[in-house]
């Protein structure tokens, strides 16, 4: 049987990369490893599916080793965290230690624009450049993937409740464009990286929607979607962030995605790239086709359901 290829983050959310390149390899007849943190249902269900189930921790050496060992090639992604450096080094020298032939690593579209003299205020963002030269610096064969804002972030977590409740976008992005990519589409790149990454190694992808336009576009997209009016209302950042800390969200991710805010209103976000066509063969989601795929959490129940 072939060598499994390892997928970290594996468990994550419905809609996530790490859990919809599983899915994508498995159908595949793929042989896949499953990094998970803990042994829960999502977990059970990786295993029905055909995956082999590794529990284990970005940071633990102990882990890291029982996950790649005997894998040549691996996915490495994490979530938004201020160990997200250590916990990417920490992959790199286990892989590297186990001879991993390919390692395809999930970045940001933010670091085309940075340098050694030019980062964010975000310090995810900061972490991401740094773990990406490390990567660079250790000599593993690595293909960097650089999205651009999700769809399932922005557009659908941090809206819902107002498009449901008042048919408002409610985000501080002024009249900055952006071209948001659905996790779906950049799940295929990485697994078509995967399945067969030797042409690839060294290189650097760039995924974007096949849009870039400001929130007075999509909300006319979203009200294409929905069949009702949705208005796009532009928020000062500060509130905005004050009110995701109300939440309970850490301080980490907060200010990362109050950066992304300032960003967006200063046009940071108007790229345009053609790989995902390019790889795949298909076009990236328009944002009207990704909402009319999750209509029922912009639409509030009717009155008196059950």
């Amino acid at each position: 049987m072939a060598d499994p290829i390892l997928i970290t983050g594996a468990a994550g959310r419905v809609g996530g990369v790490g859990r919809t390149v599983t899915e994508l390899l498995l159908k595949q007849g793929n042989a896949v490893r499953a990094m998970v943190r803990t042994e829960d249902e999502r977990a059970r269900a990786l295993r029905d599916r055909g995956a082999e189930v590794v529990v284990g921790d970005l940071l633990d050496l102990d882990s890291m080793h029982r996950a790649i060992a005997s894998c040549e090639t691996m996915y490495f992604g994490m979530s938004v965290s201020d160990t997200y450096l250590s916990a990417t080094v920490n992959a790199a020298a286990v892989a590297k230690h186990h001879g991993v032939k390919a390692f395809i690593n999930m970045s940001q579209m933010t670091l085309a624009q940075m340098s050694i003299t030019d980062t964010t205020p975000s310090p995810q963002h900061k972490l991401h450049w740094l773990a990406e030269q490390a990567l660079n610096w250790s000599g593993l064969p690595v293909v960097h993937v650089r999205p651009t804002v999700f769809l399932e972030g922005f557009f659908l977590i941090f809206i819902s409740d107002s498009v449901k409740q008042s048919n408002q976008i409610r985000v501080p992005f002024g009249e900055g464009k952006t071209s948001p990519v659905s996790a779906e589409d950049v799940a295929h790149v990485v697994a078509l990286l995967l399945a067969d990454p030797q042409p690839h190694i060294g290189k650097i992808y760039h995924l974007t929607g096949p849009q870039s336009e400001n929130m007075h576009f999509f909300a006319r997209e979203y009200s294409k979607a929905l069949s009702r009016t949705i208005t796009y209302q532009d928020i000062p950042v500060e509130p905005w962030r004050d009110g995701l800390l109300k939440r309970g969200l850490p301080v980490h991710l907060v200010n990362h995605l109050a950066t992304m805010a300032d960003l967006h209103r200063a046009g940071r976000y108007d790229r345009m790239s053609d790989d995902v066509l390019t790889l795949t063969g298909q076009r990236p989601l328009r944002v009207q086709e990704f909402v009319k795929k999750h209509a029922a959490t912009f639409t509030a129940p009717a009155q008196g359901a059950a």
